[in-house]
């Protein structure tokens, strides 16, 4: 596949690429230059919690996480 960089200097990866491998807007990626003319291009993984203040927040009204009554675990 073929693609342009912009007068911005962004490389634009095609739509077919982005899908297959679930490729997000914001997601990260590590440049590495080979040599002159060849690169490589990594997607740097996530923090283990991304994404949860976000999930959080779309808690749809406040009081949605009620406590429950349960025993003490100090008698176990």
């Amino acid at each position: 596949m073929r693609t342009t960089v912009s007068t911005k200097g962004q490389i634009i990866l095609p739509a077919e690429i982005r899908r297959a491998d679930g490729i997000a807007p914001g997601q990260e990626f590590e440049v590495e230059r080979i040599d002159a003319g060849e690169y490589r291009l990594v997607r740097r993984k996530g923090s283990p919690n991304a994404g949860l203040v976000d999930w959080l927040s779309a808690c749809p009204a406040k009081g949605f996480f009620i406590s429950i009554e349960s025993e003490s675990t100090d008698r176990l």
